[in-house]
C-alpha cells in the first residue's frame, strides 16, 4: 500500500472523529433550549437531530469546499502535495481533539474556530507567520463578541415582548392563541430566509434578496395564520383550556429546534469533510485548487458521524446549555432560538463573523437576564468564555506538533 492511501484511509479515520465531535458537541446548538424548556426530551432531542443532521449534511450541505476555510491561511501552503497532505490530517485531529476535550469537560466551543485554528497551527509551521491572514483572524476574534451580545439583545427584548403582550396579561392561553400567527410568521420569516442565505442549497437558486424578503413574507403570513387553526383545534380541543402561553410555544419551539438541526448539519459538515475533501481529491489527482468538489458519499459519511456523535454522547453540552445557565421554559426556549437564527442571518448578511454556538449561548443569557442578574449562572458563563478565547489558539498548537509529528514520516 502507497503512502497516499495509508493517508487517505488515515484521513477517513480523523474526518469521522471531527465528525463525531460535531455531533457531539454542536447539537446542543439546535436542541439545548428545547430540551431544557422541557419541549421534548432528551432521547427525542438525540433522534431528531440525527436524522435532520444527516438530511442537512446530505442533501442540503455544499457539494464544494475551499481548500483553507475562512481564507485565513494563504493557499500558498498548498503547493506541495506533501504539505497539504499532512496539513489537512494535522488539522482534521488538533481541531478534534480541542472539541473532544470540550465535550469532556461539557462546554460549547465554536467547531468552526477550531478548524481554523488548526489551519493557522499547520500553516505556521509550513510557511511561516506571513501566511496568515491576520485581518481575517481578528475578525474571526470579533464574532466572541458579535454573536453573543447580538443573541443575547434579541432573545431579551423578545422575551419581554411575550412578557408584556401574554404572560402578563389575563386569558393567558386566548391571548396565546391569539398573538400565534405573529409569532409564528416572525420564526418563519427568519426560517425561510436563513435557508435562502445560509445553507448551500438555498444559495443555489440565487434569489434576490427582495424576492426572498417576498416569499418569506408570504410563507410567514399563511404558514402563521395555519399554525393559528392548527393550534386552536389541538390545543383546545385536546386538552381544553390547554396548558397556557407555554403549550402554544411548546409546539412553535420544537419547529425552529428542527430547523437549527437541519441547517447546523448542512453547514457544519464542512468543517470535517472540507479537509478530508482535500485529503481525498490529492490522493486521486495528485494536485488541489482553490476549491475542491464534494462528492456526495463524503457529505453523507460526514452526516452520519455527527448523527453518532449526537448519540452517543450529545447529551453533556445540551445539558449546560439548556440546564445549567438558567432556567428555560417553552417561552423562553422560543426567544432563545429565534434569537441564534436571527444574528447568524443578520450577521451574515453583514458580512460579520459568526459562531452559531456562540448566539445559541447569548440566547440563553439573553432570557436570564431577562429575569434578572440571580437568574443567571454566571460561573458557567465564565467557563464557557474561557473555552472560547482558549479555542484557536489551542487547536494552533496542537496542530502544529501533530503537523511536525506528521512530516517526521512523510
Amino acid at each position: 500500500m502507497s503512502a497516499e492511501y495509508l493517508i487517505l484511509i488515515i484521513g477517513f479515520v480523523f474526518g469521522f472523529y471531527m465528525a463525531w465531535n460535531i455531533g457531539a458537541n454542536d447539537v446542543a446548538n439546535s436542541m439545548a433550549s428545547a430540551v431544557g424548556a422541557k419541549a421534548i426530551t432528551i432521547r427525542q432531542a438525540v433522534f431528531i437531530a440525527g436524522i435532520l443532521n444527516i438530511v442537512g449534511a446530505t442533501f442540503i450541505g455544499s457539494h464544494v469546499t475551499n481548500t483553507i476555510r475562512k481564507g485565513i491561511v494563504s493557499t500558498d501552503v498548498m503547493s506541495d502535495p506533501h504539505i497539504a497532505l499532512a496539513g489537512a490530517l494535522a488539522a482534521l485531529l488538533a481541531a478534534a481533539l480541542w472539541v473532544s476535550f470540550a465535550t469532556w469537560r461539557s462546554l460549547p466551543v465554536s467547531t468552526t474556530h477550531s478548524i481554523v485554528g488548526a489551519m493557522i497551527g499547520f500553516g505556521i509551521m509550513a510557511g511561516g507567520f506571513s501566511v496568515i491572514n491576520w485581518g481575517k483572524l481578528g475578525a474571526v476574534a470579533l464574532s466572541w463578541v458579535i454573536s453573543p451580545v447580538f443573541s443575547l439583545v434579541i432573545a431579551f427584548v423578545m422575551f419581554k415582548v411575550i412578557v408584556r403582550v401574554i404572560l402578563s396579561k389575563d386569558a393567558v392561553f386566548e391571548r396565546s392563541i391569539r398573538f400565534s400567527p405573529y409569532f409564528i410568521g416572525i420564526a418563519i420569516f427568519v426560517v425561510v430566509l436563513s435557508f435562502l442565505f445560509k445553507t448551500p442549497l438555498g444559495k443555489k437558486f440565487s434569489i434576490s434578496m427582495p424576492m426572498a424578503l417576498i416569499l418569506s413574507f408570504v410563507l410567514a403570513a399563511v404558514l402563521g395564520y395555519i399554525g393559528k387553526i392548527l393550534l386552536r383545534k389541538f390545543l383546545v380541543e385536546k386538552q381544553g383550556n390547554g396548558n397556557g402561553a407555554e403549550e402554544v410555544f411548546r409546539k412553535i419551539q420544537i419547529g425552529t429546534s428542527c430547523y437549527v438541526a437541519l441547517a447546523q448539519g448542512a453547514n457544519d459538515v464542512a468543517n470535517a469533510i472540507g479537509p478530508l475533501a482535500v485529503i481525498y481529491f490529492l490522493v486521486k489527482t495528485g494536485t488541489i485548487g482553490a476549491k475542491v468538489p464534494v462528492p456526495i458519499f463524503l457529505l453523507m459519511f460526514g452526516g452520519v458521524g455527527i448523527a453518532l456523535g449526537i448519540g452517543m454522547a450529545g447529551k453533556r453540552v445540551m445539558t449546560t446549555i439548556g440546564t445549567k445557565i438558567t432556567t428555560l421554559t417553552n417561552t423562553r426556549g422560543f426567544s432563545v432560538d429565534f434569537a441564534a437564527a436571527t444574528t447568524v442571518l443578520l450577521a451574515s448578511k453583514l458580512g460579520l463573523p459568526v459562531s452559531t454556538t456562540h448566539a445559541a449561548v447569548g440566547g440563553v443569557l439573553g432570557v436570564g437576564l431577562a429575569r434578572g442578574l440571580e437568574a443567571v449562572n454566571f460561573r458557567i458563563i465564565f467557563q464557557i468564555m474561557i473555552y472560547w478565547v482558549l479555542t484557536v489558539p489551542a487547536s494552533a498548537i496542537t496542530s502544529m506538533i501533530i503537523y511536525k509529528i506528521i512530516r517526521i514520516f512523510y
